[in-house]
């Protein structure tokens, strides 16, 4: 990751050119490439594959994507094209809140994008857009614009972190400790154990996430309440 990454999601150079396949565009590529790690995961999305799915060359694709590594780049920053899905909001926690339950929807819908996320990489010009809407409706509620694209940052990890149990359980509750399941590896950790026995007050991890958010919140607030 670097300059070229920069330079593709950026710049316009790659936009145009002469001797490009009719019907071939970088967005079409790049939109093909999503669908395929959607249905299939990000190992799934080669040149080869994506040239198939396209009804073209392998080499017509080089023409407007330098490879696959610059191909993901550019889809994960097509997930963030369009407005981000954050609706009117009165006050600085419930927009924050629905900041923190977009990012976990966007992941939710394109779990390969998780990894693409934690990597290292430029902010591109769909993230950079939600990034500014989020800040704008921030600072409109009378937030300062400083604080608050701390406070997005700080939502924004604990979403990332968050997000990834149900992921990878598909339901973030049973999967994700279903080692429990077996008595003789349970034995070896009895505080887990206990935690998962049918009637336990508060062992249901199903609402693990906005439990989670609301208490970052609250961080959020007494802060604010103490630098007043």
């Amino acid at each position: 990751m670097g300059k070229a990454d920069y330079d593709l999601l950026w710049g316009e150079a790659t936009r145009t050119g002469r001797g490009r396949p009719a019907g071939l565009s970088r967005e079409r590529i790049v939109a093909e490439a999503v669908a395929i790690a959607d249905a299939e995961g990000l190992q799934k999305v080669s040149m080869k594959h994506l040239a198939e799915r396209l009804g073209s060359g392998v080499m017509s694709l080089y023409r407007h994507v330098p490879g696959k590594d610059e191909l993901v780049v550019l889809m994960y920053d097509s997930l963030m094209a369009g407005p981000m899905p954050l609706p009117e909001a009165g006050d600085w926690r419930e927009i924050l809140r629905r900041w923190g339950l977009g990012v976990r929807d966007l992941f939710n819908a394109h779990p390969w994008a998780l990894t693409v996320a934690t990597s290292e990489r430029p902010m591109g010009p769909g993230e950079a857009g939600w990034v500014d809407d989020v800040i704008g409706r921030l600072t409109a509620v009378g937030m300062p614009a400083e604080l608050g694209l701390i406070a997005v940052l700080t939502v924004d990890c604990f979403a990332l972190g968050a997000v990834r149990p149900e992921i990878n359980s598909g339901s973030g509750e049973t999967d994700f400790f279903q080692f429990l399941a077996d008595p003789v590896i349970s034995a070896r950790y009895p505080n887990l154990a206990r935690l998962a026995e049918p009637g336990t007050a508060d062992a249901d991890m199903g609402g693990y996430f906005e439990f989670g958010l609301e208490r970052v919140l609250d961080g959020l607030e007494r802060h604010i309440e103490t630098h007043r």
